[in-house]
């Protein structure tokens, strides 16, 4: 039953997200300065981790396809394949989930605790709507931009790495990752990532916004959230991979 109790807590309050909005200039000046916190800082490390991961992608699958039979232009098709339907939009999203989701809980459930979210409340201000649906719509905003971003310096770390290390050459990599090419998949992946921000932007912000007690707890309900937007965005990308690849 706590469960049920939970998932309809968290409707509620995205109702009240999105059921009256504050005036479009205070609108637009925290949904900007949003994307300034959540998606622009968050370019390093999304860089960081693509280039690398790419890279060994194209050193495994160099020496997994080590059989004669098998194309080295092989090796360009699965780094693609790889960083365009699952690394870029889950694996990046569940790191962003870790930076970001932590973030939002710890903020909101700060001010939850230090009862500015009451202050608010108290001078008529919509609460869940200034402070959550902000945070929302800029990760769902920004989160195709940091996709595109991964997935292009992935495939560019895979090449980099492949012909530093030998492994593949110019022509190979770039007819494997040219080779029957689907645009569908950058679709699939963009789709993804937009699901994937509204999960670690609400569910972080729900646990903040619902604390209790003191720092202890705050730093509990950042734990959760982090935590349970993680299982949600592995249970949505089987859900989405069903449905839009099946």
């Amino acid at each position: 039953m706590k469960l049920f109790f939970h998932f309809g807590r968290y409707f509620i309050l995205i109702k009240r997200t999105f059921g009256r909005p504050e005036k479009l200039s205070i609108f637009r000046s925290r949904i900007f300065e949003e994307i300034n916190n959540l998606g622009i800082g968050s370019l390093g490390i999304v860089a960081i981790i693509s280039v690398f991961i790419g890279a060994v992608i194209t050193i495994q699958s160099a020496f997994n396809f080590s059989n004669p039979l098998v194309p080295i232009y092989a090796v360009g098709v699965a780094v693609r394949d790889s960083m365009i339907l699952e690394f870029s939009p889950a694996i990046i999203s569940l790191i962003l989930a870790g930076k970001i989701g932590s973030s939002i809980a710890s903020e909101i459930g700060t001010m939850r605790v230090t009862e500015q979210i009451d202050a608010l409340e108290i001078m008529g201000i919509n609460a869940p709507g200034y402070l959550i649906q902000p945070k929302i719509i800029a990760a769902m905003l920004f989160s195709p931009i940091l996709v595109i971003f991964s997935m292009f310096l992935g495939i560019l770390g895979g090449y980099v790495f492949g012909l530093l290390s030998g492994v593949v050459t110019n022509y190979e990599f770039v007819l494997g990752i040219t080779y029957q090419f689907r645009p569908f998949n950058v679709v699939y992946a963009l789709i993804k990532g937009v699901v994937f921000a509204f999960i670690f932007a609400s569910v972080p912000a729900y646990h903040g916004y619902y604390t209790k007690g003191g720092s202890l707890e705050v730093g509990r309900s950042s734990t959760k959230g982090v935590v349970y937007s993680s299982v949600l965005i592995l249970a949505f990308d089987l859900i989405l991979t069903q449905l839009l690849l099946a």
